[in-house]
C-alpha cells in the first residue's frame, strides 16, 4: 500500500466512513468534505495525525488540509472507495445558513479547474512581459500559439463553469455544456450591443456578450436542473433519451437569452459596482482589510466570495482591469515572512524545516502550510503576517496597481500587472515595493513579538516511569529499543483488557489498543516467527530480538479467520511499517468479540523494562513503546 493510500484511508475512517461522506473535491492543499454529520469525525485525531496540516469546518464544508500532494491523496481516495461512483441519488444533509451554501456553490463550482486557470493565468501574464521586454511580438508565432491556451480558457470561461456547476446542481453536463456553448457561439458575439428578438421578443446582448462570464450560465445551469428534471417525470423513458435534451434545448435556450443572461449579467455589473465603490471610497483602506484579513479570509473558506468579483471584474465591457488581486499578494508573501524568521529563531530541527519549505510554498502562493503548520500554532508570526498584510496591501491601494489577468496569487503574479497595450511597468514596481514592505515588516515583526518555541518531539517529555537521569532516556540511542504502533487507535492499560492472561502480564509486558482502523502493521524491522491460520495473532523478533506478540480483540480465534485477511507469511522478513493483517471490526464486534488488541513484548524478561509514552492516542508508525535494556 502508498503512503497516499494510508493516508486517504485514515482521513476517511476518521471523517466517519464513506457513509458519512455526501461528497469530496479538494483544491490546492485541502480534501474538501460534505459530510451528513459532522459530529462523527474524529476532528481531534485528525489535528493529530503526523500526515494532516489542520482540519478546518468552514463554509459547509470538512476541510482536512494534507498539503501541496493532497491531489495524490484525492486519487487513491476516490480509487479506493466508493466515493467517485455516481452520488446524484446521495442525501446532501444539512445545508447550513445561505451564505454557507453560496460559498459551497462557489467553491465546488471553480475548484476543480481553479489550477488550470491559475496556469493559463501565469502564461498570459509572463507572454505580456516576453512583449514589453521585446522577446516576442504579438505577431510571432510563439506568442499566437501559446496566447491561444492562455487566453483561451478565459474567453470561453462559461463551458468550464457549465461543467462543474452542472455537477454542484446534479444535472446532465454535456447538455449545460452546449448551453454554454450557445452563449458563446461566434453568431452571438458577433451581435455584442446590438438589437435582436426571439420571435418578437427582444433579447439584449451585452457590450461583451458572453464571453468571460461568470453569473449568467451558473444561473443558466441552476434552472436547467429543474427543467431538466421536470421533462423526466412526464416523458416516457423510451423517448427519453432523445426528447428530453431536445425539450431542455427548446425551453432553456430562449429563457437563457431573454431573461436569465440579462439578469445574470445586471446581477454581476451590480457585484462589480459595489466593489468599485468600495475601492473608490478609499483604495488604502480597502488594501489594508483585503491585505490584514485575506488569510483569515482563507481559513474560513470566505476567500471563494473573492473569486467571481475579480472574474467579473476581468470580464467588464471595453477590456476590464483588476484592482483586487495585487492587494492580495502582500498577504500571502507576507506569511513567507513571518515563516522565514520562525526558521531563524526556532531551535526545533523539524519545526525549522517546515517553516523552510513553508516559506517556498507561499511565494507561490499555496499558504495553506504555511498557516496551519507554522504561523497560526505559533500564533504571533500570524499577527506580524497579517499586520505586514494590511501596510503592504494599503501601499499597493494607494498606488493604484491593476491587474489584467487571472491568476493564483503568488510571484508568479506579477507579470499580469503589465497592461497589454501600454506595456507600463509602474503597477508592477507598485506590487514588488508594496509585497517587499510586507514581506520585511512581518519579517521584523516576528522578531520583535518573539513565541514560544516549540520543543523537539520527544526532548521535553520523558518516557512514562523513566527518570530524567536514565541513561535509557538521555544516553546512547542503543540502551533502548523503541517499537512503533502497529494500529491506529485509542490507548487501553494492559491491565484493563479483559483476559487475565494479558491483564495479569503472564505473556509480557506491554500494552493494548483499541482500534479505529483495522489494520495491523509491523512495529519494528524483523521477522515473522508467529502467524496463526486464522490471522487474528501475529509474532515478530525484531532485529534487536525483542519478540513481540500482537493479538487482534479477544477470543477472536473462534471466528476462524472471518474478517481476517492475512497479508505475510510466516518467516517472511518484513520492514517497520509493512502491512500484515487487514481486519473487520465491525464484523468482530458483531460476533460479540472485544476489538481490544494487546501488544506485549513477551521476553520482557531479558530486558529490563517495557514503558509506554503516556499517550491516550496513537497512530500507527508512531513511537508508543520503549524496550529498555
Amino acid at each position: 500500500m502508498s503512503k497516499n493510500q494510508e493516508i486517504a484511508e485514515r482521513v476517511l475512517t476518521l471523517v466517519g466512513g464513506e457513509e458519512n461522506v455526501n461528497s469530496v473535491v479538494h483544491c490546492a492543499t485541502r480534501l474538501r468534505f460534505k459530510l451528513k454529520d459532522e459530529e462523527k469525525a474524529a476532528t481531534e485525531k485528525l489535528n493529530q495525525d503526523p500526515d494532516v496540516i489542520q482540519v478546518v469546518r468552514s463554509g459547509g464544508q470538512y476541510q482536512v488540509v494534507i498539503g501541496s500532494h493532497v491531489s495524490d491523496v484525492y486519487k487513491e481516495l476516490m480509487a479506493h472507495s466508493g466515493l467517485g461512483d455516481d452520488d446524484s441519488a446521495k442525501d446532501e444533509g444539512p445545508k447550513g445558513n445561505i451564505f454557507n451554501q453560496l460559498i459551497d456553490i462557489i467553491s465546488s463550482i471553480f475548484t476543480p479547474f481553479l489550477g488550470a486557470m491559475a496556469g493559463a493565468g501565469v502564461l498570459k501574464g509572463f507572454l505580456t512581459l516576453a512583449v514589453t521586454l521585446n522577446w516576442l511580438t504579438v505577431e510571432s508565432g510563439v506568442y499566437v500559439v501559446l496566447f491561444a491556451i492562455a487566453d483561451g480558457i478565459f474567453t470561453f470561461l462559461p463551458i468550464l463553469l457549465a461543467f462543474t456547476a452542472a455537477k454542484k446542481f446534479k444535472t446532465n453536463q454535456f447538455l449545460a455544456v452546449c448551453l454554454a456553448m450557445a452563449l458563446v457561439h461566434p453568431s452571438i458575439t458577433a451581435l455584442a450591443g446590438q438589437p435582436l428578438s426571439f420571435a418578437g421578443i427582444p433579447v439584449i446582448i451585452g457590450a461583451s456578450a458572453y464571453t468571460s462570464s461568470v453569473i449568467p450560465i451558473i444561473l443558466a445551469v441552476f434552472v436547467q436542473s429543474y427543467v431538466e428534471r421536470f421533462f423526466k417525470k412526464v416523458i416516457p423513458s423510451f423517448l427519453q433519451i432523445i426528447c428530453v435534451p431536445l425539450a431542455v434545448f427548446l425551453v432553456m435556450a430562449p429563457v437563457t437569452f431573454i431573461a436569465i443572461g440579462p439578469i445574470g449579467t445586471i446581477l454581476g455589473d451590480l457585484l462589480g459596482k459595489g466593489y468599485d465603490g468600495i475601492y473608490g471610497f478609499s483604495p488604502i483602506i480597502a488594501g489594508a482589510v483585503m491585505g490584514g484579513l485575506w488569510q483569515v479570509f482563507v481559513m474560513f473558506g470566505m476567500h471563494w466570495g473573492f473569486v467571481p468579483i475579480m472574474l467579473l471584474n476581468l470580464s467588464a465591457a471595453g477590456g476590464g482591469v483588476d484592482t483586487m488581486a495585487p492587494m492580495l499578494l502582500p498577504a500571502v508573501l507576507a506569511q513567507g515572512g513571518a515563516a522565514l524568521a520562525v526558521f531563524f529563531m526556532t531551535k526545533n530541527v523539524k519545526l525549522k524545516g517546515l517553516a523552510l519549505s513553508s516559506t517556498i510554498t507561499s511565494i507561490f502562493g499555496i499558504t495553506e502550510p504555511t498557516v496551519y503548520g507554522v504561523t497560526l500554532p505559533l500564533k504571533k508570526p500570524f499577527i506580524a503576517a497579517c499586520i505586514g498584510g494590511a501596510v503592504g496591501g494599503a501601499f499597493i491601494g494607494f498606488s493604484h496597481v491593476q491587474n489584467y489577468v487571472f491568476g493564483l496569487i503568488s510571484l508568479l503574479s506579477l507579470p499580469g500587472f503589465i497592461p497589454q497595450d501600454t506595456k507600463d511597468t509602474s503597477g508592477l514596481i507598485a506590487a514588488v515595493i508594496g509585497t517587499i514592505i510586507a514581506f520585511v515588516i512581518a519579517f521584523v515583526l516576528t522578531f520583535i513579538l518573539k513565541f514560544e518555541d516549540k520543543p523537539e518531539a520527544g526532548s521535553e517529555t520523558p518516557v512514562k516511569g523513566q527518570s530524567d537521569s536514565s541513561e535509557a532516556q538521555n544516553g546512547n540511542k542503543n540502551d533502548k529499543i523503541v517499537l512503533t504502533s502497529p494500529i491506529t487507535g485509542t490507548i487501553v492499560p494492559l491491565d484493563k483488557v479483559e483476559d487475565q492472561v494479558f491483564s495479569s502480564g503472564a505473556l509480557g509486558k506491554g500494552i493494548a489498543i483499541e482500534p479505529i482502523l483495522g489494520e495491523l502493521y509491523a512495529p519494528a524491522n524483523g521477522e515473522i516467527t508467529t502467524l496463526f491460520p486464522t490471522g487474528h495473532a501475529v509474532g515478530i523478533t525484531t532485529e534487536d530480538g525483542a519478540e513481540v506478540l500482537m493479538h487482534i480483540g479477544m477470543d477472536t480465534v473462534e471466528m476462524d479467520g472471518d474478517g481476517f485477511e492475512i497479508l505475510v507469511k510466516q518467516g517472511d522478513k518484513v520492514k517497520q511499517g509493512d502491512l500484515l493483517v487487514k481486519f473487520d471490526i465491525e464484523k468482530i464486534k458483531a460476533a460479540g468479540h472485544p476489538v481490544v488488541t494487546p501488544v506485549v513484548v513477551t521476553n520482557s524478561g531479558d530486558y529490563l523494562d517495557v514503558l509506554d509514552m503516556d499517550q491516550t492516542d496513537v497512530l500507527h508508525g508512531e513511537d508508543f513503546l520503549a524496550i529498555v535494556r
